[in-house]
């Protein structure tokens, strides 16, 4: 299928962006939407932390405005995390109101995490007339219980603030289906009040490159990983199935590129040194992009070690989608949305086992013509389904709706 570019349409209108968790346009799902939005004629302003690369408070990129504020704060436990929450809501709802005077808004398209942002939202739907746009990136309540292992107090609160949000938004965007499905069933939104725009990788930045070989470190293979170093993520797993291959199995000629930042990230590296594979795995923290697609390039495959629990197992991750549309074969453990993004361009380890994820690494690994049918089967399904291009029109669908609705509600004041 030939690749269409999206017509230039004049869709007027404004709209302010809030996000907690990582800074823009280094949140990639965040910053296609953003310039897809501006593409089309609508006014985008972003608010976010600022991060490593991003300390400026305020600039202006590919015409997008974005508003930033120091979040001096990395979260670990619960009390941390409402803390964190707590303060980018201040600063958010603060920077909101700056936005406010200095360009102006019509829709405050919040992402989550956290499920606060519809506080901020309710209050300018009440007292400005603004419309509110939920885009659903985490299931919160499952995302707790990944991280903390219990449902408790704090779980139930996650539940309250989710059923909240939904209940402010006008509009809601879903990653998948299983986040429409709970966005209908648990949080009571109108079906057609949902949307689903996946996020789908733009291949213009994931260009195919030649390998660089000494990112295998003088082995035969590298085994790549990109993503965050976190509890839900599974790096204690990725790293005992490297313990298997190269002490169990005897396998010297294996190399492993893990990308990627967190909070998790020195306890990994210590891992790597008690398992006695330091010398095998190669951790660059967070990166450029430039480093980041060099590695996984350079990968004979590439893996998705993410735990199997509630969160994961309705999740997409982006990973994957980038894995595909650089042709890597992959290996996952067994997970319900993980299926529905990779299909044959994965191997399915066996739910939390680090030793048949092994088997199926080393698997691959021996078998190169499997390997490049896996990845051109992938690389295909991107370019034919799942590149961002086929969401565009999508996610533009849900600001028609939403201006559509904001337009009603003003005529009907003006005729009263």
């Amino acid at each position: 299928m030939p690749r269409q570019r999206q017509p230039m349409q004049a869709r007027p209108g404004r709209i302010l962006i809030l996000v907690e968790n990582l800074p823009s346009p280094f949140d990639r799902r965040v910053w296609q939407e953003a310039t897809t939005l501006h593409a089309n004629g609508y006014e985008v302003s972003i608010i976010c932390p600022t991060g490593k690369g991003y300390e400026k408070t305020y600039e202006v990129i590919e015409g997008v405005h974005i508003y930033r504020y120091d979040l001096l704060l990395e979260a670990k436990g619960a009390i941390g995390y409402l803390m964190e929450y707590s303060l980018a809501l201040f600063h958010t709802f603060r920077l909101t109101w700056k936005v406010h005077f200095e360009r102006g808004f019509d829709v405050i398209h919040a992402c989550n995490p956290p499920d606060l942002f519809f506080l901020i939202g309710a209050f300018f739907k009440l007292f400005m007339h603004k419309r509110f746009l939920f885009d659903h990136h985490d299931i919160n309540p499952e995302l707790y219980e990944a991280k903390f292992g219990r449902r408790d107090l704090f779980y139930k609160l996650m539940l309250f603030l989710e059923r909240w949000t939904f209940k402010t938004a006008d509009v809601s965007i879903a990653t998948n289906e299983s986040y429409r499905r709970i966005a209908i069933e648990r949080g009571g939104m109108a079906p057609d009040k949902v949307h689903v725009v996946r996020s789908g990788p733009q291949l213009d930045r994931l260009r195919l490159l030649p390998p660089k070989d000494e990112l295998k470190r003088g082995r035969k293979y590298l085994v790549g990983y990109v993503g965050v170093m976190g509890a839900q993520e599974g790096i204690n797993y990725l790293l005992q199935a490297a313990h298997y291959i190269i002490k169990e199995m005897a396998r010297s000629d294996v190399h492993f590129g893990l990308v990627g930042g967190g909070t998790s990230l020195d306890e990994m590296r210590k891992m790597a040194v008690d398992l006695g594979i330091a010398d095998f795995v190669t951790f660059t923290g967070r990166v450029p992009d430039r480093e980041l697609i060099e590695m996984l390039n350079t990968a004979d495959v590439c893996v998705n070690s993410d735990v199997a629990n509630e969160m994961n197992e309705k999740s997409t991750m982006n990973k994957i989608m980038e894995y595909m549309a650089l042709g890597k074969p992959i290996v996952q453990f067994d997970l319900l949305e993980g299926r529905v993004s990779a299909q044959e361009a994965s191997l399915y380890a066996k739910k939390n086992d680090p030793v048949d994820m092994a088997l199926k690494i080393v698997e691959l690994l021996d078998d190169p013509a499997r390997r490049v049918w896996m990845g051109e089967f992938g690389r295909n399904r991107v370019i034919n389904e799942l590149e961002w291009q086929y969401e565009v029109p999508k996610l533009l669908a849900a600001y028609d709706e939403i201006f559509e609705s904001r337009n009603l509600m003003t005529s009907a004041e003006l005729t009263k």
